[in-house]
């Protein structure tokens, strides 16, 4: 009743019901009718979240420019999302001319406004020297800031350095602080990295029951390189007992999303029934998916072991391991 009396925080307030299916059906189109008319009265937040609708081509057609309209009209009020968003579209010359220096303006100013987003951006830029001079010690600083609000890619960057060093003395106790506080919120590349930690013992006396058991939360969450590695683990028997049909299904859920490494060792172990039923078709298809990442000299050993594979294959299961590698592409993983 408010909205249709034209207050535009009530109006905004129902775009964003309508957007979340909060009380109401989920209705996009509707959340973009609400948005506007709340915008269209200078309202910050609906200008925003309208610009956003535009990016999405959500509840209306994709448009780029649009969408850069609206979010500088709420960057020009001081919003920080829409500063942090405007940037981005000038970074991916989307609605605008890219211009990387000039999205490096955007997200400084959203970052200064303490939006971690931001700033974790804002460091990377500096950290590759993309849009801004390469500057270590200010991407270090710009990480640090998103890390003490708590950002848990900030926070596992952050211990990254200080492992390398990198903008910071090296200290591998601050990096195990920062990795352990991101492993502590279920990230997974923070789970990772300090069970890589562990496993070395670097800043932490080494604890192979503690790697494995953090390799495999993060394999769990769908990391592609903590299911090779716990694959490896399995396979040679390092802080577990050996077990090939467990080191084939850690393999399996990397190979799936991709990684060479993994669908070298299932196409190998296919091919000697290690861990897995005998399986020349399979061992021939995970054998050329891998070769078909690999670089020299490892694509010609990996040709070579395809090519003792083919010699036991029918004309006929030829075909259908060709068929296989034609028909596969890589899984999402399980980690959002």
């Amino acid at each position: 009743m408010a909205a249709e009396q034209g207050h535009a925080g009530a109006q905004h307030g129902l775009g964003v019901r309508y957007d979340a299916g909060l009380g109401v059906a989920e209705d996009d189109a509707e959340a973009v009718h609400w948005f506007r008319r709340a915008a269209d009265q200078g309202h910050w937040e609906a200008q925003f979240r309208l610009g956003r609708m535009y990016a999405r081509g959500a509840g209306v057609g994709r448009d780029d420019a649009e969408a850069v309209h609206w979010f500088r009209r709420a960057a020009d009020q001081g919003h920080a999302e829409a500063r942090f968003y405007l940037g981005q579209m000038h970074f991916n010359g989307r609605g605008v001319p890219r211009d990387r220096a000039r999205a490096a303006d955007w997200v400084r100013m959203a970052a200064a406004q303490g939006n971690p987003t931001a700033q974790v951006t804002l460091a990377s830029m500096y950290e590759t020297g993309s849009g801004v001079g390469r500057d270590l010690a200010l991407a270090a600083r710009w990480y640090r800031l998103a890390a003490v609000q708590g950002d848990p890619a900030a926070q596992v960057t952050l211990g990254y350095l200080y492992d390398a060093g990198a903008g910071v003395p090296e200290d591998d106790a601050e990096a195990v602080r920062w990795i352990r506080r991101a492993a502590d919120q279920d990230h997974a590349e923070a789970q990772f990295a300090l069970a890589n930690l562990y496993f070395n013992g670097r800043g932490v006396a080494r604890d192979l029951a503690e790697a494995i058991r953090l390799v495999r939360l993060a394999a769990e969450q769908g990391h592609v390189r903590a299911q090779f590695n716990l694959g490896m683990s399995y396979d040679t028997g390092v802080g577990v007992a050996r077990d090939a049909a467990e080191a084939a299904r850690w393999f399996r859920r990397a190979a799936d999303q991709g990684d060479p490494a993994a669908q070298q060792n299932l196409g190998v172990m296919y091919a000697n029934g290690d861990g897995v039923p005998r399986d020349p078709v399979a061992a021939y298809a995970w054998l050329t998916l891998a070769a078909a990442q690999a670089a020299e000299p490892a694509r010609g050993s990996l040709l070579q072991a395809r090519a003792i594979v083919a010699r036991q294959l029918t004309p006929g299961q030829l075909a259908a391991a060709e068929q296989r590698v034609e028909d596969w592409s890589p899984v999402t993983a399980e980690d959002p």
